[in-house]
């Protein structure tokens, strides 16, 4: 019999125990990641820490290895939520020739996966809107039924970017999603001095677009926004805007003090808003979560971050001659690229609507 709670989701009781895990296992190894650097055995941490509720819920509704995606340095839950593994996001964290996301090229948090959709992230912020705009370009163009999210922070929403991306996608109904997870703060600059709106949702009326607010501490509520929305993108009612408020519970970075420019009551108040235990308890008041219950899933996520790490750790570090392969090119080969050939017919003979 299907919970009250998974019912009004129109999910079943085992979704919202995966989802569950899936927010404690992006916890779990979010916090290795900080215990990795500050015992000097992996340089760089940019967290996701009270972001992971909104980001499990958003990503729940795409589909796997069909949709596309394209994070930001925090969406480490994202990634999970869509395919990729604790090992693969660990050998990203150790730069590790193995590592999916780049091969040991991209500094950590720079996450991407070709097999799972997950188009790689760029050091400048907000140029994965643009990406991701034109993956829906081409999805719509080649009909592919395929919906493109892209995510990013309020302080990158101001970038001239977005207005770009936005204004394009809006104007050709394309089949795209834009998440904004406002944690209140752009590194130190609070959201009143980067932001003339109180919320970023309101700028989706200028592009023609439905723009949403949601608890980011809400995970089903967020995973309805985000349903609603893959649902408008792909039936060809065109993109929405999801503005998720949530809380920062870490600096900004490994290499920042978050209480130098915040107040210990706005930190105390920010940690009244951690999505973990409040969908636990949700879970625990429908009946879907116990000691035991707890007692094994806790277990198995201990477990998966010990081999993740170990597993990272003997991975063979990238060999350095192949530090400028897909750089340049090899004028020995004397090899023309390959032709672009469209899905289907000529791109010449398209109209987009």
């Amino acid at each position: 019999m299907t919970s009250e709670l998974a019912a009004a989701a129109g999910l079943a009781d085992a979704d919202l125990v995966a989802m569950y895990r899936t927010l404690a296992l992006a916890r779990a190894l979010d916090e290795r990641m900080w215990v990795l650097n500050r015992s000097g055995r992996a340089p760089f941490v940019i967290s996701g820490q009270g972001h992971e509720g909104a980001q499990v819920g958003i990503a729940w509704p795409l589909r796997r290895d069909h949709d596309w995606v394209a994070p930001f340095y925090r969406s480490i839950a994202t990634c999970l939520a869509v395919g990729m593994t604790p090992r693969e996001l660990m050998l990203a964290q150790y730069a590790k020739a193995d590592d999916p996301s780049s091969g040991g090229r991209q500094m950590p948090g720079h996450y991407g996966h070709v097999g799972r959709h997950v188009v790689s992230v760029s050091s400048p912020v907000a140029t994965q809107i643009l990406h991701a705009v034109g993956i829906a370009l081409a999805a719509k163009i080649r009909g592919l039924d395929q919906v493109a999210v892209a995510i990013m922070g309020e302080g990158s929403s101001n970038q001239g970017d977005v207005h770009e991306a936005l204004n394009f996608a809006g104007i050709h109904k394309l089949p795209f999603v834009f998440v904004v997870e406002n944690n209140g703060y752009a590194i130190s600059v609070p959201w009143e001095r980067e932001l003339s709106v109180r919320d970023v949702a309101s700028r989706a009326a200028g592009y023609g677009m439905p723009g949403v607010i949601v608890d980011g501490t809400d995970v089903l509520g967020c995973y309805r926004a985000s349903r609603d929305a893959v649902e408008r993108a792909r039936s060809g009612g065109g993109p929405t805007l999801i503005e998720a408020k949530v809380t920062r519970l870490t600096g900004h970075s490994s290499d920042d003090q978050q209480t130098k420019y915040r107040s210990e009551a706005d930190l105390e108040e920010g940690r009244t808003h951690d999505p973990l235990p409040i969908f636990r308890e949700q879970l625990r008041v429908a009946g879907l979560l116990d000691a035991s219950i707890e007692g094994v899933l806790a277990a198995e996520i201990s477990a998966l971050v010990e081999d993740a790490t170990a597993f990272a750790e003997a991975a063979a570090e990238p060999d350095p001659a192949s530090g400028v392969d897909h750089v340049y090119g090899d004028p020995a080969a004397n090899e023309p690229p390959p032709p672009w050939q469209p899905a289907r017919g000529s791109v010449a003979d398209r109209v987009i609507s």
